[in-house]
Order: C-alpha cells, then sequence, then structure tokens
C-alpha cells in the first residue's frame, strides 16, 4: 500500500457530521496517512483545532476564504496572528481570490489576501492558495510580495502560469479533475510537470473523481487520484506517492511517512 498525504480535507465540513470517524478510518485504511484541514472563516478554527487534537492524521491550517467574505471582519486577520501563537498550524489557508463568483468585493477580497500573506511570511508558514478567475492576479500579487512559498489548490490554469508558480517555488494541488477525460490541458500539465512541485488532494467533500461524480468526496480516494497521475506519467504509482509524500511533509512541516 502507498503512503500518500491528502493536502486539501475540509473534514470539518457538516457533510462529515454523521460519519466522520469512519470517513478518516477509510483514509487511512487507503493508505491516506496524512490530511491537512484548512479553514475558511473564523468560526471554524476552533472546531478545527478540536478535530485535529483528536485524530494524529490530521494537521490544521487556519485562514479566512475569499468565497465566505460576508463572514469576515478585520480584525479576524490580527485575530489570526493570536490564533497563530498556539503553535499547532502547519499553514494558513484557505486564502486567496475568487472573481467567479459574482457579488464578491474584490477590493475587500485582496486587502484579506495581501494581508494574510504578509501574516505568513512573517510567519514563515506555507500558504494554501484558492485562485478562481483570478489566478493572473494571484501570481502577480505572490510575486510583488516575495518570500513566500505553499500550494495553488485544485490548480487549472496554463503551462505558462504553472511554470510562474514554480519559479516562486510554488507547488500545484491537484485533485479529482484530473481524472476527468475533457480535463485536457490538465492532464497534458500533470503529465510533463517537474514532480517536486506536484501535491495531491481530494478538496473532499468537493470535487470527486470520475468515478464517483455527483458523490460526495472522502480523503481515501486520492488514492484514485495517484492511479490517474501515475498513469499519464507513465510512472510507477509507488514513485509517484513516494514523491508526492516527500513535497507535502517538506512544505508542511508533517511527519515522514511510514513507506
Amino acid at each position: 500500500m502507498h503512503s500518500l498525504v491528502d493536502t486539501h480535507a475540509h473534514l470539518d465540513d457538516a457533510a462529515f457530521a454523521s460519519d466522520r470517524t469512519e470517513v478518516i478510518e477509510r483514509a487511512c485504511a487507503a493508505g491516506v496517512e496524512s490530511m491537512i484541514v484548512p479553514a475558511v472563516d473564523q468560526r471554524s478554527w476552533s472546531t478545527i483545532r478540536k478535530l485535529c487534537g483528536e485524530h494524529r492524521e490530521l494537521f490544521p491550517a487556519f485562514g479566512l476564504h475569499p468565497m465566505y467574505l460576508a463572514q469576515h471582519a478585520p480584525e479576524h486577520v490580527q485575530a489570526l496572528s493570536t490564533w497563530l501563537d498556539a503553535g499547532c498550524a502547519v499553514g494558513i489557508g484557505e486564502i486567496g481570490l475568487d472573481f467567479h463568483v459574482e457579488g464578491l468585493d474584490r477590493t475587500l477580497q485582496r486587502d484579506y489576501f495581501i494581508r494574510q500573506l504578509r501574516l505568513a511570511r512573517e510567519r514563515q508558514l506555507p500558504v494554501i492558495v484558492h485562485a478562481r478567475g483570478a489566478l493572473e492576479e494571484v501570481i502577480l500579487t505572490l510575486r510583488r510580495l516575495g518570500g513566500l512559498r505553499g500550494v495553488v489548490h485544485s490548480f487549472s490554469g496554463s503551462e505558462q502560469q504553472a511554470r510562474q508558480l514554480w519559479q516562486l517555488g510554488f507547488h500545484l494541488g491537484i485533485g479529482g479533475p484530473v481524472t476527468y477525460d475533457r480535463a485536457q490541458r490538465l492532464r497534458r500539465l500533470v503529465a510533463q510537470m517537474p514532480i517536486e512541485f506536484l501535491l495531491l488532494e481530494s478538496d473532499a467533500p468537493d470535487q470527486s473523481d470520475t468515478d464517483h461524480r455527483g458523490q460526495r468526496n472522502e480523503p481515501a480516494r486520492v488514492a484514485n487520484i495517484l492511479s490517474c497521475v501515475a498513469a499519464l506519467r507513465g510512472e510507477p504509482a509507488t514513485a509517484i506517492a513516494v514523491a508526492t509524500s516527500a513535497n507535502a511533509c517538506k512544505l508542511f512541516g508533517l511527519p515522514s511517512p511510514s513507506g
């Protein structure tokens, strides 16, 4: 069995309220030894911290997600700084920009994003970045601020944009979308990209792979992402598992997988 890391799983989500422990157990049985649980708003921080304290396989990241803009307040960024003093966070996230959803104030999104990036730079923590419909601006912002590292979650951009992120030291989070035949640009990119910038993720409960379309997603299905990526690259699944898990452990400071 391969040792895997799911670098993006919203296991605090209400979709897992009835069987969260079983979901985590299924992930472990599938070889997913570590799962990063990113926050979306201030209210989720305490839930995530408690959840990660109860399950040694889970690791928290705290942040303010752009899609939950209405739930944020300017003082929440300072509260995040204080919250990070506890020292248990492996990253700051999920943060970023979303220009796809109508009605989300872009100026306010930018303010939260930049303030959290500065906090990450001060704390020397990696960031987990959401960049939907705004990838070009995200790249420009990361380059302008400098001194940052992290992952662009659910990457769906061009090869040129991917290269710009690699030059900045950023990883690409790859999940369910890569398993769909219609995702030709993404599949070509994953087939050829430098392995040292590749991370696997579920984005559970969202973005299921093609075999489970329309169903609630789970971290256990990162094993399906692994199989797809290995097939696209024409490489052994074991090699992909070892490399991507090492990438995740190095970026987020996780314990090394068992093998």
